[in-house]
């Protein structure tokens, strides 16, 4: 059976409303339209882990949902976004591992990096060392490094942005 819109956007009015055999019907026709919905974007062995990831979100979602909209939009936007936080701990892990990988690296070459790293930051203003130094060396996000160095997100980001424009130069005059 293919999930159809107005069966689909019933089924969660009836589900918000407490019915708990609509809302089983519900889960279970969603289930299957989610397993189409990644079969071609994720590695098939995650597949299932994703529709329940995603599955478990439309369960703490779904007073927000309006009976007046779509509902597959409204639930391909979950999708979406639980496929990209599976795509994000992926890279992460896969970056984690790369890391691990270079940590045998010597020490020497680590020490001089940072060397280079730390003269070419004292060469800027120190507005803009501290915001790439908080953004691009610590990873924190805009926000965080807007707490740390008392900045507005909007001065941060132009610090980041003037900063590695200068820094660019500086190493292209090198």
């Amino acid at each position: 059976m293919i999930a159809r819109e107005e069966t689909m956007r019933d089924l969660m009015r009836l589900a918000q409303a407490g019915d708990k055999q609509a809302y089983a019907v519900l889960l279970e026709q969603t289930g299957r339209w989610l397993a189409r919905f990644f079969a071609h974007k994720i590695a098939a062995d995650a597949v299932d882990d994703l529709v329940q990831d995603t599955l478990i979100s439309l369960h703490r979602k779904r007073a927000s949902y309006d009976p007046s909209r779509p509902f597959l939009p409204w639930l391909a936007a979950i999708a979406r976004y639980r496929w990209v936080d599976r795509l994000r701990q992926t890279y992460r892990h896969a970056a984690d591992e790369l890391q691990d990988q270079h940590s045998e690296d010597s020490h020497e070459d680590v020490v001089g990096a940072k060397i280079s790293i730390d003269n070419l930051l004292h060469q800027l203003p120190q507005a803009q060392a501290l915001a790439i130094r908080l953004v691009k060396i610590d990873g924190l996000s805009i926000a965080e490094a807007c707490i740390k160095c008392g900045q507005s997100e909007p001065l941060v980001k132009v610090n980041i942005h003037r900063g590695l424009k200068k820094l660019a130069m500086l190493i292209e005059s090198e």
